[in-house]
C-alpha cells in the first residue's frame, strides 16, 4: 500500500525536489501552499497532475489540522520557513512567527490529528552562525548570527522537545548550504549564475556582491532530499548534519561561474556595503560522517559540477533574450 507524504513548502526549491523523489518511489503526495492572487507553481508545473496540493499557512493552526486531516500522512516534511537570512533582519518577527513558532503548530497538528506521523524538519546550518569548532557536527554548540539562525535553533529545540515528551518520530536535518538551478534568486549562489548569463548576454553589465571571503559548505539540493527520505525511513528517529565536507568561498564561487562562461569576474564584480549583514556568518563546514554511517547517505553532485550545472542552466534560460543576436 502507497504511502501518503504532507510536504509544507512544496513549491521551493526542496520541496519540488523531495516531490519528484517521493512520487517516483510511489508516494501519494500532497503539497501545503499558501493561497496566492498568482500561483508560483513553477518548480512543480512539470509533476503538477500527479500531486495534490492543500492550502494552508505556517501561521494558521486550523489550516495545518486540516491538511493533516485530508493527507493522512505516513510522513510529514516540513520545508516551509521565511527561509532567507537577508529578509529575517528586515522581518525579524515574521521570521520568527513563520521559521520558529510555525514549526510548533505543525508539531501540534501531527501530535493531534495524525500521532503516527514521521517528522523531518528542515533545520539549517545557519544554527551554528559564529562557529564554535570546525568542522560542525551534531554535537557542535549553535551560535545563530541572524533572526533566521535563532528562529531555526528554537524550532530545532521544539523537535527534540516534542520527540523526547511525546515520543514522536521526530528528525531534525541539519542541512547546510545546497544549491540548485532551481535556488531563489535572491540567494547569492543563484544571484551569482543569474548575473554571470545576462553579463554574457549583453543584459547586464556588472554584478554587486557583499563578503567574498565567506566561506560555504556548498552541495546539490537533489542529493539532500534523498538524506530527508532517509532519515524517516530509520526505526529511531534523530538528528544529522547533511553536508559535503568541503568548503568554498564565495570568490571561489564567483570565479568558477565566471570562468564556466569564458569571462574574467574582475571586470565585472563590485563590492556593495549594502550587502554585507550586520552579523556576518565567516565559515561553515558541516561533517556528515553520522548521516554516511546511520543513512548510508553520500553527495553526488560536487562544488565544480554544482556550478557548471547552475550556469549553464542560466545561460540557456536566458538565451531567448540576448541582445547580441
Amino acid at each position: 500500500m502507497a504511502k501518503n507524504a504532507l510536504i509544507t513548502g512544496i513549491t521551493g526549491q526542496d520541496g519540488s525536489y523531495l516531490a519528484e523523489l517521493l512520487y517516483n518511489k510511489g508516494y501519494n503526495v500532497y503539497g501545503l501552499v499558501r493561497r496566492l492572487s498568482t500561483p508560483n507553481t513553477s518548480r512543480i508545473d512539470h509533476i503538477f497532475n500527479n500531486i495534490e496540493l492543500l492550502q494552508g499557512d505556517l501561521t494558521d493552526q486550523s489550516s495545518l489540522s486540516e491538511a493533516m486531516r485530508i493527507s493522512q500522512p505516513d510522513e510529514v516534511y516540513n520545508l516551509a520557513a521565511q527561509s532567507f537570512v537577508g529578509t529575517s533582519w528586515n522581518q525579524p518577527v515574521h521570521t520568527g512567527d513563520v521559521t520558529g513558532l510555525g514549526v510548533v503548530r505543525v508539531l501540534e497538528a501531527v501530535r493531534h490529528v495524525a500521532p503516527d506521523a514521521k517528522v523531518y524538519q528542515a533545520s539549517s546550518s545557519e544554527m551554528f552562525g559564529k562557529v564554535q569548532e570546525n568542522p560542525q557536527t551534531e554535537n557542535t554548540k549553535f551560535y545563530p548570527r541572524s533572526p533566521y539562525g535563532v528562529a531555526k535553533v528554537y524550532a530545532y529545540w521544539t523537535c527534540v522537545n516534542y520527540r523526547e515528551s511525546y515520543g514522536m518520530h521526530v528528525s531534525n536535518g541539519i542541512l547546510f548550504n545546497h544549491e540548485s538551478p532551481r535556488r531563489g534568486i535572491e540567494f547569492v549562489t543563484r544571484k551569482i549564475t543569474d548575473s554571470v548569463a545576462r553579463i554574457y548576454h549583453g543584459l547586464q553589465s556588472e554584478l554587486r556582491l557583499g563578503n567574498l571571503d565567506a566561506k560555504r559548505d556548498w552541495g546539490y539540493a537533489g542529493d539532500y532530499v534523498d538524506a530527508m527520505w532517509r532519515m524517516l525511513q530509520q526505526d529511531e528517529p534523530g538528528d544529522y548534519v547533511i553536508a559535503t565536507g568541503e568548503t568554498h568561498s564565495v570568490e571561489e564561487f564567483v570565479q568558477e561561474a565566471f570562468s564556466i562562461a569564458g569571462l574574467d569576474w574582475k571586470e565585472y564584480v563590485v563590492i556593495d556595503p549594502k550587502f554585507v549583514r550586520p552579523a556576518e556568518v565567516q565559515l561553515l563546514l558541516g561533517d556528515p560522517s553520522k548521516a554516511k554511517n546511520e543513512l548510508g547517505w553520500e553527495p553526488k553532485v560536487h562544488f565544480k559540477e554544482l556550478v557548471k550545472m547552475m550556469v549553464e542552466a542560466d545561460l540557456e534560460r536566458l538565451e531567448p533574450l540576448d541582445r547580441k543576436n
